[in-house]
């Protein structure tokens, strides 16, 4: 159903991919956009057992995208590191291909926001007053993951 990587030599394995989800601030959701157009957009997010969660507006483009068709992909890229006396930046890239959905359990959403909060935010103190003020608000999304590819790109 999915593509096998054509450079296949520079494939990373599924541990490597995951190092990445979860060391990595944001990556690129994509999704089917408005007329046929694809749409994409950063997002914060945080790898949890096996899925990620993201957290956004009740409504919106996004929201519309995502709500017409379920399945998404979402691309993180890592710093990048340069081999001693190299020019070339080396960067590990994660794509994953998935469904996503609503969270809307009021605990469920209490407990990914604590989370995301934690993995951005300075105190547990300031997750809990933004967890406060926003809760209603806000949406949770899940993407559980389909198929996922990385890749070690040197840029030589």
């Amino acid at each position: 159903m999915f593509r096998m990587m054509r450079r296949f030599k520079q494939e990373l394995l599924e541990n490597e991919c995951i190092e990445v989800l979860e060391n990595e601030p944001r990556g690129i959701m994509a999704v089917h956009g408005d007329n046929g157009y694809p749409y994409a957009f950063p997002m914060n997010y945080i790898y949890i057992d096996g899925k990620l969660y993201f957290h956004c507006a009740k409504e919106g483009h996004k929201i519309d995208a995502i709500s017409a068709d379920n399945k998404v992909s979402f691309c993180i890229i890592d710093k990048g590191f340069k081999k001693e006396g190299d020019w070339a930046l080396n960067i590990k890239s994660v794509i994953v291909f998935g469904k996503i959905k609503k969270i809307d359990n009021i605990k469920k959403k209490v407990e990914i926001l604590r989370q995301l909060g934690l993995k951005y935010y300075p105190t547990a103190e300031d997750v809990e007053k933004e967890i406060d003020r926003f809760i209603e608000k806000v949406q949770i999304l899940e993407l559980e993951i389909d198929h996922m590819t990385g890749k070690l790109v040197n840029e030589s």
